[in-house]
């Protein structure tokens, strides 16, 4: 099961910066919970938004020269409003600076031109082979993987449901 929190790519500038949204609908099945009389994105999944916008900029970046792109630090992070449904986050990374095994960058997510969320992200880079070298063969897929992931989120005709 994928938890995708962005629904579309809109601007994608390797080596610089990302642009992507996601459309909060009242479907969402966490709204439920959190919080029945006042739905909103959990603060934690608009974190998880900017992580995973960061990501597909790194990949696209490095030409997917790593298999796994993972949160390491998320530091400084200010959340200054709230994502209802029916709005959309639009969510901006940055690169920072990049070392051979971490990446930094700036995020924020916002709403109607107003931030909600911003931070700063430290991601790690590297291949399964690296560290369970008996996994070498799951680089390849996961690679293959998550090339059609960005193709589906880069596609014009991507909405509140793409995976």
């Amino acid at each position: 099961m994928r938890f995708s929190q962005l629904d579309q790519i809109t601007e994608l500038v390797p080596g610089e910066r990302i642009t992507a949204i996601k459309r909060l609908s009242a479907q969402e099945q966490y709204l439920e919970d959190h919080f029945p009389r006042f739905p909103v994105m959990p603060g934690v999944l608009m974190l998880e938004a900017m992580s995973q916008a960061a990501v597909w900029l790194i990949r696209q970046s490095e030409g997917f020269a790593h298999a796994a792109v993972l949160l390491k630090e998320a530091r400084n992070v200010k959340y200054s409003g709230f994502v209802t449904p029916g709005q959309t986050l639009v969510v901006t990374a940055e690169l920072v600076k990049q070392e051979p095994r971490l990446v930094t960058v700036k995020a924020q997510a916002a709403v109607d031109g107003q931030v909600a969320v911003n931070a700063r992200l430290v991601l790690e880079l590297f291949n399964l082979a690296d560290r369970h070298p008996s996994r070498r063969d799951t680089d390849p897929y996961l690679r293959h993987e998550t090339r059609q992931q960005l193709t589906r989120l880069l596609s014009a005709e991507c909405t509140a449901t793409c995976p």
